[in-house]
């Protein structure tokens, strides 16, 4: 009797191990590729992915190419020889297009997380960047009356923060006396803040007059801290130079809280674009078809009387 229950619990312990085995074997793998991890939104859209994607027992890979967009094509393409399930990318999509052309023909889909939209990826899960930038930008517009100088730090080599730049541009354009005195794009390569911070300190050399500049406009929080810090060491904070980002990351909080000159930011639902995003491969994994192929995430406003939230 006692052979027989030995038997029997090792054909369970042996059964169980086999499923086991077999459950990891079928588990779908989801390729998440960037080149921007570097940025803090980035690394929250992907936490948010990847948190939602243990959920659904799926392997999930995240590859960094560290800046570098070229090496994304080459990414994608080991992701197809590796034949994964499906593929999630942060990049613009014009600049990786030989790369889904190969899953195109493989027949894996592709999800935009924050990418720019493109017939060659099934919907791009975003926040919506007309909206955010037109809220920034209006808000500095009537902080500064409706009258001056204000600086743009933009980036226009991808299509979310490109966009942003379009909108801001088209609504200090309806504004007579708001002249665009620089239009910045910073490197990116170290996050933003150090060259954003060097550009602007060569912009307030050239421009010492106080009131000379009214505003710093970004299209994210990088180059609003940069920014930010480069009129502090000037000591010229005092001038009443009005900062807005977007993005209202934790150290973009911080400076909005302290009362400064950087007053405004967009909060994006990072975390939610992520978790949104593994969503969208679930269905697609599925089977379905998507009707959209932009997916927009919900945004805040963000000032000193809710930054600490």
């Amino acid at each position: 009797e006692k052979t027989r229950e030995r038997n029997t619990t090792r054909l369970l312990s042996t059964a169980a191990a086999l499923g086991l085995l077999a459950s990891n074997a079928w588990a779908d793998t989801v390729t998440v590729i960037t080149p921007y991890l570097s940025q803090p939104g980035t690394q929250a859209y992907v936490e948010g992915f990847e948190a939602a994607a243990a959920e659904k027992g799926w392997d999930v890979n995240v590859i960094d190419t560290a800046g570098d967009v070229a090496a994304v094509i080459s990414r994608l393409e080991d992701s197809v020889t590796q034949n994964v399930d499906a593929i999630v990318i942060n990049v613009d999509p014009a600049q990786v297009h030989v790369g889904l052309l190969a899953a195109q023909e493989a027949g894996i889909p592709v999800v935009g997380m924050d990418a720019g939209s493109d017939p060659l990826i099934a919907a791009n899960v975003t926040s919506n960047g007309y909206a955010m930038a037109a809220e920034t930008s209006v808000y500095v517009a009537n902080r500064i009356g409706g009258e001056g100088k204000v600086v743009m730090f933009v980036f226009d080599a991808f299509p979310p923060v490109q966009i942003r730049g379009v909108v801001a541009d088209a609504i200090f354009g309806n504004f007579a006396d708001i002249e665009v005195l620089d239009r910045v794009t910073p490197d990116v390569s170290d996050g933003g803040i150090a060259d954003s911070r060097a550009q602007m300190e060569a912009i307030l050399a050239a421009n010492p007059e106080p009131g000379s500049i009214a505003a710093v406009w970004a299209a994210w929080d990088q180059p609003a801290l940069g920014a930010l810090q480069a009129i502090e060491d000037a000591g010229r904070g005092s001038e009443g130079i009005v900062i807005t980002g977007i993005d209202a990351n934790p150290q973009a909080r911080d400076a909005i809280s302290a009362g400064g000159n950087f007053e405004a930011s967009i909060a994006q639902d990072f975390a939610g674009i992520g978790s949104t995003a593994a969503d969208v491969v679930a269905r697609l994994l599925a089977g379905e078809t998507l009707r959209e192929s932009v997916i927009y995430v919900p945004t805040q406003l963000v000032t000193s009387a809710n930054a600490a939230e």
